[in-house]
């Protein structure tokens, strides 16, 4: 693995999408993830997506069928060729370990997604590669804008930050995307330092 300054490894940034059928896993099944692994100059290492098949015993949540209602080629997408997660989560575990540096987990919104991710790894794998950390895009905008909250959704974000890539409800498209829009937020963080 790389290491970064003084011995320590270098942080590898995995911008993770989740899919699902309701709104917490168990009752509900995660049906599809993405995760894109990147240095902290937008290099774009690697990257891995499954769908997964449903859980035993679980049912999607009528508010969230509702929802995937709006968006039948994103749906048509996560339900193709699912695979059983006790085999998913072992090779993406695999896949994290070989990456050349530390892997730190961001999403948007990192609560939403890292749940799912860790509770899938946890029931499936038994491992826990990110331990209990995640980081949040929007919680990262807050602290660069010194703003409430409530002004880091998307239409109040800068629009410098994003590049022209789709925002689709496919996992793979909006790991992509939510992890450009974090390097070039972090890249412009460190300008600032200087």
């Amino acid at each position: 693995m790389a290491k970064g300054g003084a011995g320590r490894l270098t942080e590898i940034y995995v911008s993770t999408d989740i899919e699902a059928d309701g709104p917490i896993p168990g009752p509900h099944s995660m049906l599809s993830f993405a995760s894109v692994a990147y240095r902290a100059d937008k290099t774009l290492l690697s990257t891995f997506a499954a769908n997964l098949q449903t859980l035993p015993g679980s049912s999607p949540h009528p508010d969230t069928l509702q929802w995937w209602s709006g968006f039948p080629e994103a749906w048509a997408a996560c339900r193709k060729e699912p695979r059983a997660p006790e085999q998913v989560m072992p090779e993406y575990v695999t896949w994290l370990e070989q990456l050349p540096g530390r892997a730190v987990f961001v999403g948007w919104p990192a609560s939403w997604d890292f749940m799912w991710i860790y509770w899938y790894l946890v029931r499936f794998s038994g491992m826990r590669p990110f331990r209990e950390n995640a980081l949040d895009i929007r919680s990262y905008a807050m602290g660069m804008r010194k703003s409430e909250f409530r002004m880091t959704s998307r239409s109040y974000l800068p629009k410098r930050w994003f590049d022209e890539l789709p925002h689709t409800h496919v996992a793979l498209d909006d790991a992509l995307e939510q992890g450009a829009v974090f390097c070039n937020m972090l890249a412009e963080n460190h300008r600032s330092e200087e």
